[in-house]
């Protein structure tokens, strides 16, 4: 239908889009952008020609993040702190 459900109370309404300006050109693939903890659900994603399809994805919350030093502690020199999180 070309349109996003936000559901209530989201706080979704600036952050979410469709990846194409037009969906109906085969591609309604949906960007979540500035992923927040508050983000953590289950969304769904609901396709409807002349058959309905249904895709759902669960988003959690990230894993502590493992840091690192790359480089010499010396006063004047340059480092590089380094995190992933799976």
């Amino acid at each position: 239908d070309h349109h996003v459900n936000y559901g209530s109370g989201s706080g979704l309404q600036n952050r979410v889009a469709f990846v194409q300006n037009d969906p109906g050109q085969h591609d309604a693939s949906i960007r979540l952008a500035d992923l927040q903890v508050s983000d953590t659900g289950t969304y769904q994603c609901r396709v409807k020609k002349n058959t309905v399809a249904v895709h759902e994805v669960i988003v959690t919350k990230p894993a502590p993040p493992q840091c690192w030093i790359e480089g010499e502690l010396i006063w004047g020199s340059s480092i590089v702190l380094r995190c992933f999180s799976r």
